[in-house]
């Protein structure tokens, strides 16, 4: 069988806001630098091809950046229109060089990045193939932890009725976020985990940049005692002497990487050795392209991986990962999908549809607040 070539015959990009049904805080909250956050913007990617196969992809973002995500997509979509589909590098470069002038990190190539996956999508479903099987996978289960029921906003009794919630859902780790002005409180809430959950289970705590050099070092000793999975984010996201200083003084591991916005950021994390897990996050880097190049330099390093949010998306390419990862579990998302992801026994299990295996649900279209289709 010889290929038939393809071509693009449209890109719809259409942007909507998730509301969360409660307000949400971590430190950067309670340090005074952001507000609660109470929704979610997402720029959704769909591809239409001449020979009639469809992908779509997403990218987000928090509490600001969603309009101008979709404002830069709707410049450079028209790029893409005509170009074989299954070209995906090449694909991304053309679009990167149409809005050259904006950079090549954050908006410019986030923007990217839903029409990037969406591609990725296309290309697994044309092939029959779940996009971990089309990519290469070394695994069909993932190691997962939840983040989304231990934000500051909750009680402690919150906290502890969330993490019973979600290991009788056959999640394997609880995460819970610290970094409060009053690390005393920090403390209290993380060793009030460690004893409802267990010595033996997983866990992780999550300081969202909040720390000094001085405090994180404190912090971390008087955590190593709880046996943490990682710390995380105990410094600025772009500190990474700081990070590198810490991670070679503390048995816990430190995991960061998440805020950052490309290729190049990640490789001074990894040049400095500032964290022993990394964390990048598929659409803030620019899509599946990137992520797949930065999965190549962790591997080559040593480094673990546990991806940030948007576990639709990270679930196949953790599964690719040569390491035993951890992929993020948040239910925020459910509303905008038909499909849900399954766990058991401490791991989340990559589906056997085709391409990313989720739907876009009427809810999600719903909830869209303009859009707009480039082509024919």
């Amino acid at each position: 069988m010889t290929y038939t070539p393809d071509a693009i015959r449209s890109i719809t990009l259409s942007t909507l806001r998730l509301p969360l049904s409660v307000p949400i805080s971590d430190a950067k909250v309670f340090t005074g630098r952001q507000k609660p956050m109470t929704e979610v913007a997402f720029l959704i990617a769909e591809i239409q091809t001449e020979q009639g196969f469809s992908g779509h992809g997403f990218s987000y973002s928090k509490r600001a950046g969603g309009a101008a995500q979709y404002a830069h997509a709707k410049e450079v979509a028209d790029a893409a229109i005509g170009e074989d589909p299954n070209d995906i590098q090449k694909l991304y470069t053309k679009l990167l060089w149409a809005g050259a002038s904006v950079g090549r990190s954050g908006v410019a190539t986030q923007a990217l990045a839903a029409i990037d996956i969406a591609l990725y999508d296309l290309k697994a479903k044309r092939a029959g193939l779940p996009l971990s099987k089309l990519l290469g996978a070394h695994r069909d289960s993932v190691r997962t932890y939840n983040t989304s029921g231990g934000f500051l906003n909750a009680s402690l009794d919150e906290v502890l009725a969330r993490a019973s919630q979600s290991i009788e859902e056959g999640i394997g780790g609880i995460k819970i976020k610290v970094g409060l002005p009053d690390s005393a409180e920090d403390l209290r809430r993380v060793r009030a985990v460690r004893e409802h959950i267990g010595d033996a289970f997983p866990l992780m705590v999550d300081a969202n940049q909040q720390w000094d050099r001085a405090t994180a070092l404190r912090m971390g000793r008087r955590f190593e005692e709880l046996d943490l999975i990682w710390i995380e984010e105990p410094l600025d996201a772009y500190d990474a002497e700081g990070h590198a200083d810490l991670a070679r003084a503390l048995d816990t591991p430190i995991a960061t990487g998440e805020m950052l916005a490309s290729v190049a950021e990640h490789e001074r994390l990894i040049a400095a050795r500032s964290c022993d897990i990394i964390q990048p996050d598929a659409p803030r880097v620019g899509g599946i392209t990137q992520f797949m190049r930065l999965m190549t330099l962790a591997d080559q390093a040593g480094l673990d991986l546990a991806p940030h949010f948007a576990m639709e998306i990270h679930l196949h390419l953790a599964a690719c990962y040569p390491r035993e990862p951890w992929v993020e579990h948040f239910d925020w998302l459910d509303p905008l999908f038909e499909e849900r992801l399954e766990t058991r026994d401490g791991r989340m299990i990559v589906p056997d549809r085709p391409g990313l295996g989720i739907t876009f649900s009427d809810q999600a279209r719903a909830w869209t607040t303009e859009s707009v289709t480039i082509g024919r």
